[in-house]
């Protein structure tokens, strides 16, 4: 199987075990080695006391981002530290895009940049994530 290949197979199994990022009504819109491209909508329950979107529908859109890119490559990678940067309001209707590119890898560790866009191609987070490379394999079999 070649790598784009396996990537789309794991990341199709992350996906369809992931109530959570099914009910934040996040779309795959590229599966890559290395790379993930997501996108969904905002909508009113994600909203916040000030009328805009909570910062963890941002946060969770780039996790989401994360994961699908880290595991790409056939072993399990589970996050070790992340952070974010709100950079503008996210209103109920924008339309948000992450585009998770790998910055570093190695056998062990590897270091991921996320940028989350609207639908005006502003950027409105900008999420850092290093994850931990376990060594387990998705399907060992492949």
């Amino acid at each position: 199987m070649d790598p784009k290949e396996l990537a789309t197979k794991i990341v199709d199994q992350m996906y369809n075990n992931d109530p959570f990022s099914k009910w934040l009504g996040i779309e795959r819109v590229e599966d890559g080695v290395g790379t993930s491209l997501l996108r969904m909508t905002v909508t009113k329950d994600m909203l916040n006391g000030f009328g805009i979107a909570h910062g963890g529908i941002t946060y969770s859109l780039a996790d989401s981002a994360l994961a699908f890119a880290s595991n790409s490559y056939g072993d399990q990678c589970v996050s070790i530290e992340t952070s974010i940067s709100h950079t503008k309001a996210v209103k109920e209707g924008d339309v948000l895009t992450a585009i998770a590119k790998e910055a570093n890898r190695t056998n062990k560790i590897a270091i991921y940049e996320i940028s989350v866009f609207n639908q005006d191609n502003e950027t409105v987070a900008i999420f850092k994530g290093n994850v931990y490379n376990t060594g387990k394999e998705w399907f060992p079999q492949v």
